[in-house]
């Protein structure tokens, strides 16, 4: 089907809109590969990553069909690209001549399509699989941790991009700045959010990767943070001896999964002890600027000015130790960290309605929710805070409650709606509940209160929240939902 498709790289600098472009209309050549000719479908192909993937394969010379449950605007622009796109997924997607089938980790083992692919014997991958496939074709850059894997990836692929080394890169998470959360382009790098959920960081092939922090989460998959240190370590054995690993030499469990790794180890924190080192923060409204000592030499000045929060110190470092083994000038690099504005959902305002500032975060982990407390404090420190937090599983809120309740002490107004459920049984969802979190948190002197559903919500805010206010939705789940039903009501 053919439809119009819109520009997606506004925002993007000149050159970056050329190349965009230039691909679009096949003016770029065919990487060489072993994908060249072969008829590959991906099931749930509007996924961040999965749409990443298929632009890369088609870039590879593949002949790409695809489907997905819903029409995206990322469908339209692989459409643009020569992919074939079905919304709906049924066995008659497939192609009759199909070589490969590769499916999101999204995909249940009832799909009709992945079922019909075993009916008829054709080879099935996993996503992450296939990720680490095409990323032998270039030097693979992973970026992992239980946190701020999303913002330093797409930091990293921004200073690429600004440096113009024209990166391929798989996000996951949309990205304004750098037209959407992944892009195939010329240069040699290709650079990737590497998650441990499954394990499926270690289908990756990384020459170069960073390990951000470790922490307990995702233990409906672990069974606990011995587990996830493993899976860690394994991870830091796929870096070669030529490679490198950037390391958050404050963490104790990612010094221990890099302990035995076969890469040289570079550590980054604030000790003198460090390779990649921070000297002195200072903050203008939770936007920091800090020296960056590399090897104990001043290596550059960095102004994050887009980017508020303390913790964005350490990603600026990562991204910047890495953007240092891509070949990347200083300059280049301090340019780029001082006009980042960071990836979709991750403390994005949503406008402003009637004096209530909307703002919108992924964070769906007690550590993220206090440093993204921290910073809305220290962004905007004289206006009263009214946070939204949708717990995302059950099995997640059950094994980390304490430490969620302790989480929210920086807001003025704490309200919870019933939990996202997402890979739960029914005995996760039974063990634990919204109203147990609430009043775990009114134990602690918390003002919180739980109410089940998203207009409840909404009509809270709408009757208590006053000019000045803001309103921050936090969750992996669909409580973004919540800043256009309050811009309708309020405005």
């Amino acid at each position: 089907m053919s439809r119009a498709v819109p520009d997606f790289n506004l925002g993007l600098e000149r050159e970056s809109i050329l190349a965009a472009r230039s691909l679009r209309t096949g003016q770029r050549q065919h990487w060489s590969s072993p994908y060249a000719a072969r008829r590959i479908h991906l099931i749930g192909i509007g996924g961040c990553g999965m749409t990443g993937l298929a632009g890369v394969l088609l870039r590879c010379g593949a002949d790409v069909s695809g489907s997905d449950r819903s029409d995206r605007e990322p469908l339209r622009r692989l459409e643009e690209l020569g992919a074939s796109i079905r919304i709906g997924q049924a066995p008659i997607n497939i192609p009759s001549d199909c070589d490969l089938v590769v499916y999101s980790a999204a995909i249940k083992d009832d799909n009709p399509e992945l079922m019909e692919a075993k009916r008829r014997g054709i080879e099935r991958v996993k996503y992450a699989q296939m990720l680490g496939q095409v990323m032998r074709l270039r030097t693979g850059m992973a970026i992992a941790g239980t946190h701020g894997k999303s913002t330093t990836t797409a930091l990293l692929a921004y200073i690429l991009r600004t440096a113009k080394a024209d990166p391929t890169f798989v996000i996951g998470a949309e990205v304004e700045q750098l037209g959407g959360g992944a892009n195939v382009g010329d240069g040699p790098h290709f650079v990737v959010e590497a998650c441990e959920f499954d394990r499926s960081f270690l289908n990756l092939t990384p020459k170069f990767a960073a390990i951000l922090n470790i922490e307990e989460d995702h233990l409906d998959c672990f069974a606990d943070i011995g587990a996830i240190n493993d899976a860690f370590r394994a991870f830091a054995a796929l870096a070669p001896a030529d490679g490198a690993i950037i390391a958050n030499g404050n963490d104790r469990n990612v010094m221990d999964a890099v302990s035995n790794a076969r890469a040289p180890v570079e550590t980054f924190g604030y000790e003198e002890s460090m390779t990649w080192r921070a000297i002195e923060p200072t903050h203008v409204r939770g936007c920091y600027a800090f020296d960056i000592h590399y090897k104990g030499e001043f290596y550059l000045r960095a102004e994050m000015k887009c980017l508020p929060g303390r913790h964005q110190v350490m990603n600026g470092l990562a991204a910047t130790a890495m953007a240092h083994h891509a070949g990347i000038t200083r300059d280049a690099i301090a340019a780029a960290l001082s006009t980042f504005k960071g990836a979709e959902r991750r403390l994005t305002p949503r406008g402003e309605v009637n004096g209530i500032l909307l703002l919108d975060d992924y964070g769906h982990h007690p550590t993220e929710v206090q440093v993204t407390l921290r910073a809305v404090r220290e962004h905007y420190p004289d206006r009263k805070l009214w946070l939204v937090f949708q717990p995302h599983q059950h099995s997640r809120t059950r094994f980390l409650l304490n430490d969620f309740a302790r989480s929210f002490g920086q807001a003025d107004h704490l309200l919870v709606p019933d939990i996202y459920f997402v890979r739960d049984s029914e005995a996760d969802r039974e063990a634990v509940s919204s109203a147990m979190l609430v009043d775990r948190v009114r134990a602690n002197g918390g003002d919180a209160l739980y109410l089940p559903t998203l207009p409840q919500i909404v009509d809270h805010i709408t009757t208590h929240a006053k000019p000045g206010d803001i309103v921050l939705t936090m969750g992996a789940g669909d409580v973004w939902k919540i800043a256009d039903d309050l811009a309708r009501r309020i405005g």
